[in-house]
């Protein structure tokens, strides 16, 4: 027969995972204090890397997206503040705070011509034709990086991506799966018919019809009745080829 450990048996037990808890949370701490020692000499060496090239970020959007990807893999959020170290050092709050307000001002004005809904390729050449006196360029990453800064705004701004490219909204209206898949269809010619949409996508002629007029009533797709054949043209200028607005030389 077996027998049972007797109490100093069972308290030497204890005494052994008592150390044994007390070496892990040990080596562990050592890890966490290894990391933090490792993570502040990034940042500082991060500090020391952008007081070098500081120039080089300011005016070449390449290298400034390539630096936000460094900041990124230590923490570092450059954009968190307008004040404060990376404000000082770079003016880079400052630049996407004034990026932000150029795209609302862009996206209000083109609202007429697009319902709210503008791709992100278009947005960056507005932005660069009201730009052109400054002396940093922009790329589609500054333009992504300042979007996700007006969140703050509320749900009126958001990235939605699309097979081909991306489009920025700029209303509250809420695109269902439905919507996006209309808009992904249409990016070939700019438009789509209730018919191409029952084909395509395999809907039924209701669930198409009701996907087209929610989007009509929005503002988003304009309708074309003057065909010989009949069928109506949703037209949606957020993924037309065409899409230079005739209001962008007063944006």
């Amino acid at each position: 027969m077996r027998r049972r450990p007797g109490i100093g048996g069972l308290q030497n037990a204890a005494a052994a995972r008592d150390q044994y808890r007390l070496l892990g949370e040990n080596v562990a701490k050592l890890r966490t204090d290894l990391m933090k020692e490792q993570l502040a000499t990034f940042r500082s060496q991060l500090e020391d890397f952008a007081r070098k090239h500081k120039n080089d970020i300011r005016k070449n959007p390449a290298f400034r997206s390539q630096f936000h990807e460094m900041c990124a893999k230590v923490g570092v959020d450059p954009l968190a503040s307008n004040k404060g170290f990376w404000a000082e050092l770079l003016g880079i709050g400052d630049f996407y705070y004034e990026l932000g307000v150029q795209i609302v001002d862009i996206c209000l004005a083109t609202r007429p011509h697009n319902g709210g809904l503008i791709s992100l390729e278009e947005l960056c050449k507005l932005l660069g034709k009201r730009r052109k006196g400054t002396r940093e360029a922009i790329s589609q990453d500054d333009c992504l990086r300042a979007i996700s800064k007006l969140k703050v705004l509320g749900n009126g701004f958001e990235v939605i991506s699309l097979a081909k490219k991306k489009l920025v909204r700029s209303v509250p209206t809420e695109l269902n799966k439905d919507h996006n898949e209309i808009l992904e269809l249409a990016q070939g010619q700019g438009f789509v018919t209730v018919d191409e949409v029952q084909r395509r996508l395999s809907w039924s002629s209701g669930r198409a019809t009701d996907a087209l007029e929610t989007l009509l009533e929005e503002g988003l797709a304009m309708i074309d009745n003057g065909h010989k054949d009949g069928r109506s043209r949703y037209w949606f200028p957020c993924v037309s080829s065409v899409s230079s607005y005739s209001a962008s030389d007063d944006i």
